[in-house]
């Protein structure tokens, strides 16, 4: 890892303000900000490990955990909770094992709870990736999931 780190890294150690930048490209490569990685950049930007946290914290677009191969959207926002988005996300938390925020055992899956999409005429919104899936139920959404397998 502390070559991929110093090559993804170069051209940002001699930049002032060049850590959210080279935090972004670990993210990019990783998928997440593994510790190491952390840890690595913190020597190549001549920063502490501290700092580089206290930036990645700052930002709600940094994660630290591992995310999963897809990520499942479920809106909650007032149009798709009146229209069972509540059940919607109950019934995949329990078919996966997981709540919102987290992985599936297996990476395959990741999680999240989602305020508005802004599209409440399709409601209620399940988002699968990129893909938007609309006028969803519980059992349509456990089908589509199964796409993603």
């Amino acid at each position: 890892m502390k070559e991929e780190i110093a090559e993804l890294l170069a051209p940002y150690q001699r930049e002032k303000g060049a850590l959210i930048p080279a935090l972004q490209k670990i993210q990019e490569k990783y998928g997440y900000l593994p510790p190491d990685a952390i840890k690595e950049a913190a020597q190549l930007l001549n920063v502490s490990v501290n700092e580089l946290y206290g930036v990645a914290t700052f930002y709600a677009q940094f994660r630290f955990t591992r995310p999963g191969r897809h990520s499942i959207k479920v809106c909650l926002g007032t149009a798709c909770h009146v229209r069972g988005g509540a059940r919607i996300m109950d019934r995949v938390q329990d078919e996966l094992g997981i709540r919102a925020g987290e992985v599936t055992e297996d990476y395959r899956f990741g999680m999240e709870r989602v305020a508005c999409f802004g599209c409440c005429a399709l409601a209620p919104v399940v988002v699968v990736d990129q893909d938007i899936h609309s006028k969803m139920t519980p059992v349509k959404t456990l089908e589509v999931l199964k796409r993603y397998e």
